[in-house]
C-alpha cells in the first residue's frame, strides 16, 4: 500500500516539476534575449547606411563596403579626435591601475595579515566608503583639486581613479581566507623582513586576486563619464566623454544642432564598439586569472 502511495505521490510531482522547470526556462529565454537582442543589433548596424537602420529591417546585415565608409567617418571626424579620446582612456586607466595596485594589495594584506592600531576602524571605514556613490565624491574632489590648481591636468583623472576601496577590500577577503598564516609565520621565524615575506611569498600567491583587482579597476575607469566630464574637458576628453560628443551631432538625437559636422546613427555604432573592444580583449585574454581571483577565498586551506 505504501509503495502505491509512494507512487502516486511520485507521478503527481512530475507535472510540477515540468511547470517550475518551464518556468525557469522562459524566464532565462526572456533575460537571454533581453540583453543579446540590442548586441545583435549594435554588431550589425555599423554595416548599414543611415536609412537602412531607420527604414529596413532591424537584423538585416549590410555590407563590407558601408562597414568601410562608416569606419572612414569615423576616424576622420575632426581630424581622428577619436584616436586622441583612445590614448586619453588608456593614459588615465592604465596610470590609476598602477597606483591601485600599489595602494591596494600591501593594505589588503595589512589589514588581514599583520596587527597594528586602529586596524579594525580603517577596515570599517573602507567598507563604509564602499558604499558612497562615486559620483557624490565628484564634487568635493572637483574642489579639493581646483584647490591645487590640478583641473584639466591628467592628475585630476588618474589620482582619482586610483581610489579603489573596493579593491582594498577583495584583497583583504582573499589574504584572510587563502594564504596560510602559518606559511608567512615560518618566513619570519627564519629571518624575513616584513617586506620580503609581503613581496616573495605573499605577493606570487596573490596573482589571481591582483588580477582581479586591477580588471575591475581598469574596467570602472574605462567606463567612468562623470568624473573626466567634469575633469578634463575638450580634447583631453576619454572616449566615453567623447561618445557623448558623437551622440551630440546626430541628428536623429539632436534635431537643433547646427554643427557643420554631422555623425550618422551607424558611424556612432561603430563608435560604441571601438570604445569597448580594449575591455573585451583585456578579458578575453585574463579571464583564467580572474576566474581564479572569483574562487579564491570559497574554501578555507
Amino acid at each position: 500500500m505504501s509503495a502505491i502511495d509512494t507512487g502516486a505521490r511520485t507521478g503527481s510531482s512530475k507535472p510540477q516539476q515540468w511547470f517550475g522547470r518551464g518556468i525557469a526556462g522562459l524566464v532565462v529565454v526572456v533575460f537571454t534575449l533581453f540583453f543579446i537582442v540590442p548586441i545583435v543589433w549594435l554588431l550589425l548596424a555599423p554595416t548599414k547606411n543611415g536609412r537602412e537602420l531607420l527604414l529596413g529591417a532591424p537584423f538585416s546585415v549590410g555590407g563590407l563596403t558601408q562597414l568601410g565608409d562608416n569606419w572612414h567617418s569615423l576616424i576622420t571626424y575632426q581630424d581622428g579626435i577619436i584616436w586622441t579620446w583612445l590614448g586619453n582612456s588608456a593614459l588615465y586607466s592604465l596610470g590609476a591601475l598602477v597606483l591601485t595596485l600599489l595602494i591596494s594589495i600591501p593594505a589588503g594584506y595589512a589589514m588581514a595579515l599583520t596587527e597594528f592600531p586602529g586596524r579594525r576602524l580603517l577596515l570599517a571605514t573602507t567598507l563604509i566608503v564602499m558604499l558612497i556613490p562615486s559620483t557624490a565624491l565628484v564634487l568635493p574632489i572637483f574642489l579639493e583639486l581646483s584647490a591645487v590648481k590640478l583641473i584639466g591636468s591628467p592628475l585630476s583623472v588618474i589620482l582619482p581613479f586610483s581610489f579603489f576601496p573596493f579593491g582594498v577590500y577583495l584583497t583583504y577577503i582573499y589574504f584572510s581566507t587563502t594564504v596560510s598564516r602559518d606559511l608567512l609565520d615560518a618566513a619570519r621565524i627564519d629571518g624575513a623582513t616584513e617586506l620580503r615575506v609581503f613581496g616573495q611569498i605573499a605577493m606570487p600567491l596573490a596573482t589571481p586576486v591582483i588580477a582581479l583587482v586591477g580588471f575591475f579597476s581598469f574596467v570602472g575607469n574605462w567606463n567612468n563619464y562623470f568624473l573626466p566630464y567634469v575633469m578634463v574637458p575638450g580634447r583631453k576628453a576619454p572616449v566615453q566623454v567623447g561618445l557623448a560628443e558623437l551622440l551630440s551631432n546626430v541628428p536623429q538625437f539632436n534635431p537643433t544642432n547646427a554643427a557643420s559636422t554631422t555623425i550618422d546613427l551607424p558611424t556612432l555604432a561603430l563608435a560604441t564598439l571601438v570604445s569597448v573592444a580594449p575591455v573585451l580583449l583585456i578579458f578575453l585574454f585574463s579571464q583564467r586569472f580572474l576566474v581564479s581571483g572569483m574562487t579564491a577565498g570559497g574554501t578555507k586551506e
